[in-house]
């Protein structure tokens, strides 16, 4: 009974509305706040501010919120280290990416398919890594790989993965003649089609702009980098994307990747998890798993050429499954 009224009361911190989080639990309004006022009582505190709406959670109610998600977690993570006892990870791993990575996202979810062939993996590719990091901290993601500055790493367990470069997309050569290079400077002064400013990979060309004392003036914006590459098919803008994309999506005929330079910039892209122990088993299997890949030797940073194929790295084998069993009619 307490794991349902904290899972009630965990519900109305995030919908903030009494009616919206019955919905999610499946209950009656009612019943959902008859199960709080309960919890209310044994624990000895008032939890919500109550008018004739959710008025907001009071400072004791703030504070234990994050216990009653810590302690719903760990339950979950009981009952799914109980599964994997039976039959290996069956269960669910809710991944989230940064927009910016996630075509890289691919390879450490083969490799943990591959090594846990039961289990499934729901990916979330649109999230800012604000976001990333709240939802892991909440226990609403089980892992993120991302762009994770010092300040997202309280409370979180990251393992580097691998280098991301910058470089300028461009159709053509009415913007950009024939070249293998362009400083941050010159690309500055283009017609540009850029991520919207708060995801990190804007912020990071912001500063490599500001870093030579230039700053972009974008005319198109957007949350999504398959949108800034059909943008610069049309020859019409240039846009700058990490350089993994040149290995991970075909570019549009006619479309070219230039390095930028002065300076020389780069970001670290990290898979994280909640710090918390035992924690998530699927968290820490694709922890593990990830572990042992190469991502830096997969997507090196000088640019493909056109004609090259990029091998993948070697990815763990899928472990056996054992036979199904034969139900012979009449037998016992």
């Amino acid at each position: 009974m307490l794991f349902r009224q904290l899972e009630y009361f965990v519900a109305v911190a995030r919908e903030k509305h009494f009616a919206r989080a019955a919905d999610a639990c499946c209950v009656s309004q009612p019943a959902l706040s008859t199960a709080i006022a309960k919890l209310e009582r044994e624990l000895k505190v008032t939890l919500i501010h109550r008018g004739r709406n959710f008025e907001g959670l009071t400072p004791e109610g703030e504070r234990l919120v994050m216990w009653a998600k810590r302690i719903l977690a760990e339950h979950d993570a009981l009952k799914a280290e109980v599964a994997v006892m039976q039959s290996g990870i069956t269960g669910t791993l809710r991944l989230g990416t940064g927009p910016t990575v996630s075509t890289t996202a691919g390879l450490p979810v083969a490799a943990f398919c591959a090594m846990h062939p039961l289990a499934r993996v729901k990916v979330c590719s649109r999230l800012s890594s604000a976001e990333l990091v709240r939802q892991l901290r909440d226990f609403e993601l089980d892992a993120a790989i991302a762009h994770f500055g010092p300040d997202d790493r309280e409370s979180l367990e990251l393992l580097p993965l691998y280098e991301e470069k910058y470089v300028l997309l461009v159709s053509g050569e009415h913007l950009v003649s024939a070249q293998p290079t362009i400083t941050w400077a010159e690309a500055a002064r283009l017609p540009l089609a850029l991520l919207t400013p708060d995801m990190r990979f804007r912020q990071f060309i912001d500063d490599a702009f500001a870093d030579c004392g230039a700053v972009a003036a974008p005319q198109v914006e957007t949350d999504s980098v398959a949108s800034l590459c059909a943008h610069v098919a049309t020859g019409t803008w240039a846009s700058i994307v990490p350089h993994t994309w040149l290995t991970s999506m075909p570019l549009a005929p006619g479309t070219r990747a230039v390095r930028l330079v002065e300076p020389d910039a780069d970001a670290q892209i990290s898979v994280a998890i909640h710090a918390a122990t035992p924690g998530s088993v699927a968290a820490r299997a694709f922890l593990n798993v990830v572990a042992g890949l190469s991502l830096d030797e997969v997507f090196p940073p000088e640019l493909p050429e056109r004609a090259a194929v990029q091998e993948h790295a070697e990815l763990p084998k899928p472990r056996a499954l054992p036979e199904p069993a034969v139900l012979v009619r009449g037998a016992r």
